[in-house]
């Protein structure tokens, strides 16, 4: 059904000014409702989080209004996490600005208690920062970066070999739009890659950069072949912790994980096991179970693993791709049809 009446899109991150106007010249019938006073500063480029805001009690009731108007959401609002929608009576689709949400709104019970609201996501957004995270982390890793940051703050020379990544074979548990480009980068280094994802009839495994495309069923004959493995899984209850003991030792001696999914996927206490028996050569860990990861965890401390505090996705570009997508969703939100990035609430992704 095309969208006739004014539409009341209220944002509900920080985005910078330029970004804001790419929206509201998308259509005249969008009633654009940007506030940043009203919202939580960020910390750092592209920040949907933000600070803690204490609002004064008008402006509360401010935002409140705002969120009683609106039809659209751009962000969900971290204010009212549990009373949105209470809140927001009238939303009938909210743009995500992450790709993982099938947890938050599985957890909030949104899917139960906003029915009418359509969630869509940010998928693809985070493909290239993350691919670009995944081939630095695999360098590092070949070239010794940790030793010669070690060597040189102790200012000691010492020869040594590293080693290249043409003909090496890396395996990609969950080829989505991130792992396509995983895949993509990895090629262009002359790279084996191998893949696997949960639909796999009628793919032709060229199509997603591939050499060849497992099935789930599968998984263990990808493991045993990758030298390098990359999970992008989101955390869904068949994911949680689907590499653990068993399949990490199915891996190559010396391989090397990277995990850019989500923690919950991973079984730490048998990833630490492998680290610490040799088996694994090194890890490169951008989500964990709990996140901060607690400072007594091993992990911080062993020197084969690359720590990043969930920020491999993060850009000071980000906001300008989410813009897009969310432009070319408005459009299609206008015009009744389909929307991109849709979240199936049942599989949660």
């Amino acid at each position: 059904m095309v969208q006739e009446s004014p539409v009341n899109i209220l944002i509900a991150s920080y985005l910078e000014p330029e970004h804001v106007e790419r929206i509201r010249q998308v259509d005249p019938r969008l009633e654009v409702v940007y506030a940043p006073q009203l919202l939580r500063p960020p910390r750092y480029s592209a920040d949907h989080v933000g600070l803690e805001l204490a609002r004064t009690p008008a402006q509360e009731e401010r935002w409140r209004q705002l969120l009683r108007r609106a039809d659209v959401l751009f962000d969900f609002d971290q204010t009212h996490r549990d009373d949105l929608p209470e809140l927001a009576p009238k939303v009938a689709w909210i743009q995500a600005t992450s790709a993982g949400i099938g947890q938050f709104v599985k957890q909030q019970g949104y899917d139960r208690r906003m029915p009418q609201t359509v969630f869509t996501t940010a998928s693809g957004i985070h493909a290239v920062p993350l691919a670009e995270f995944c081939i630095m982390a695999l360098l590092m890793f070949n070239k010794g970066a940790s030793r010669m940051a070690r060597d040189q703050q102790g200012h000691h020379w010492e020869r040594y070999a590293g080693t290249d990544l043409r003909g090496r074979t890396i395996g990609i548990v969950g080829v989505g739009n991130i792992g396509v480009e995983v895949a993509r980068v990895s090629r262009a280094f002359g790279m084996t890659v191998l893949g696997t994802k949960r639909n796999t009839s009628g793919v032709d495994p060229a199509s997603l950069h591939l050499d060849q495309l497992f099935p789930l069923a599968d998984l263990p004959a990808l493991l045993e072949r990758s030298e390098y493995l990359v999970m992008i899984v989101p955390h869904t209850p068949e994911a949680e912790r689907m590499i653990g003991a068993r399949e990490l030792a199915r891996l190559p001696h010396g391989a090397f994980v990277i995990n850019i999914g989500r923690g919950a996927t991973l079984d730490e206490v048998a990833l630490i096991e492998a680290l610490r028996s040799g088996h694994l050569g090194g890890a490169a860990l951008d989500v964990f179970v709990e996140e901060p990861l607690p400072p007594t965890s091993p992990l911080w401390d062993m020197p084969n693993v690359l720590i990043s505090p969930h920020s491999a996705s993060t850009s000071d570009r980000e906001n300008e791709r989410l813009t897009t997508l969310f432009c070319d969703n408005l459009r299609r939100f206008l015009a009744g049809q389909p929307l991109l990035n849709v979240l199936n609430t049942t599989t949660l992704y």
